[in-house]
């Protein structure tokens, strides 16, 4: 029997098994972003209590939809503004034009206002543990 899928909402707090046997966690932003918390856990099911990211990212949901990644907590948030990711850009890869990406819609830029920002890409999970693990090869 199919496993059923798992539609997570805005505000889902997953855990995220890793390779060293302990558990990160995330927390689901609207368009389909996981800020993932600073802060792992020893013990499964204690996600952190305090909303210190380390990084904010869109991501490919199959590992929370498929249940490998559990929700484990539902932390609303307290209005609209704060469900959206932060800003993210974008870079031409012919013209090399930069864009910023927010709520949706994209408006130009410059190299300089992008500087610091995610880039406006999609993680598959395997990446997003890697980052966790401090591998920077996706980036």
């Amino acid at each position: 029997m199919p496993k059923k899928k798992i539609k997570p909402k805005v505000g889902d707090v997953v855990q995220i098994p890793l390779p060293d046997g302990t558990y990160a966690y995330g927390r689901i932003f609207k368009e389909t972003a996981l800020a993932v918390y600073k802060q792992r856990s020893k013990k499964p099911n204690t996600p952190p209590a305090s909303e210190d990211y380390q990084f904010v990212v869109g991501f490919n949901g199959g590992a929370v939809e498929n249940g490998d990644w559990p929700v484990v907590e539902h932390r609303p948030f307290p209005d609209e503004e704060s469900s959206w990711q932060p800003p993210k850009y974008i870079k031409d890869r012919i013209s090399g034009k930069y864009e910023i990406y927010h709520k949706g819609q994209i408006r130009p830029a410059t190299e300089e206002q992008c500087k610091g920002l995610e880039s406006a890409s999609v993680w598959n999970a395997n990446h997003i543990i890697d980052r966790i693990m401090g591998s920077d090869k996706w980036n």
